[in-house]
């Protein structure tokens, strides 16, 4: 039996709006993801799509359900335990790159390993150029952001959030601020990083091509997560001139 990463179990989430009412934003959520997995999840702007995957990724909690990683719940652990569980497990790739402005690629991959211990720490400037140059980056170690394109940035935020080789890859629309062909070139990067050490790859999109790349599809409306039929949101998409969801 394939090995559980990360599972939900009837988890929601509502905040408090400034008029005292209450804001639900995911229902009675259950997903389960497991080593070597592939999972998308699509939706429209505003369906719950990032804060589920802050949930997955440890970022914020539910207010109702469980999250459990390993087979293991997370609810009692305190914040410091969270952050290093975090840290060893579970990598981000984001839309917005989120790259330290002025700083060299190497610079920018290195700040995971500047918090880890042992090896990772003591060979952190070797293992962030070896995951530069496997990302086809070897020779922009000294490059800024601003030196660098679109799709050059994108990998290296691909290379920092797989540096310290986490078990779970969480993608919060990584082609969104790409063209189509960089697009594709970078999903096809994640497909193959992830599946050469055994990672879980989740995608949140609202690109249905993004989505099809993975094995299991799921589609978020109004906070609750149902099974996706993309053959079914493509012919939708078609019909109403578009190649995703709004």
């Amino acid at each position: 039996m394939t090995e559980s990463l990360v599972a939900l179990r009837d988890v929601s989430k509502s905040v408090r709006l400034p008029d005292d009412s209450m804001l639900q934003i995911l229902r009675g959520v259950d997903l389960e993801v497991a080593a070597g997995d592939h999972v998308s999840i699509v939706g429209r702007s505003g369906s719950g799509k990032t804060t589920l995957l802050n949930i997955l990724g440890l970022l914020d909690a539910p207010t109702e359900g469980e999250v459990l990683v390993g087979g293991e719940s997370t609810a009692r652990l305190g914040a410091g335990a969270l952050d290093r569980l975090r840290g060893r497990q579970v990598g981000f790739v984001f839309q917005q790159f989120n790259l330290l402005a002025g700083r060299s690629a190497l610079d920018n991959v290195i700040v995971p390993l500047s918090y880890a211990t042992g090896a990772y720490f003591w060979q952190r400037k070797q293992l962030a150029t070896e995951m530069l140059e496997r990302v086809g980056l070897g020779h922009r170690l000294t490059s800024t952001p601003d030196q660098l394109s679109g799709g050059e940035q994108q990998r290296v935020a691909i290379a920092r959030a797989l540096v310290r080789k986490p078990r779970l890859i969480l993608a919060d629309e990584p082609t969104g601020a790409l063209d189509l062909d960089t697009g594709a070139t970078i999903m096809s990067l994640l497909d193959e990083v992830a599946a050469e050490s055994g990672a879980a790859l989740v995608t949140i999109t609202h690109d249905l091509h993004v989505a099809a790349r993975a094995r299991r599809h799921y589609r978020l409306d109004a906070g609750v997560l149902q099974v996706a039929d993309l053959d079914r949101a493509f012919a939708a998409s078609t019909l109403a001139g578009g190649e995703g969801l709004a």
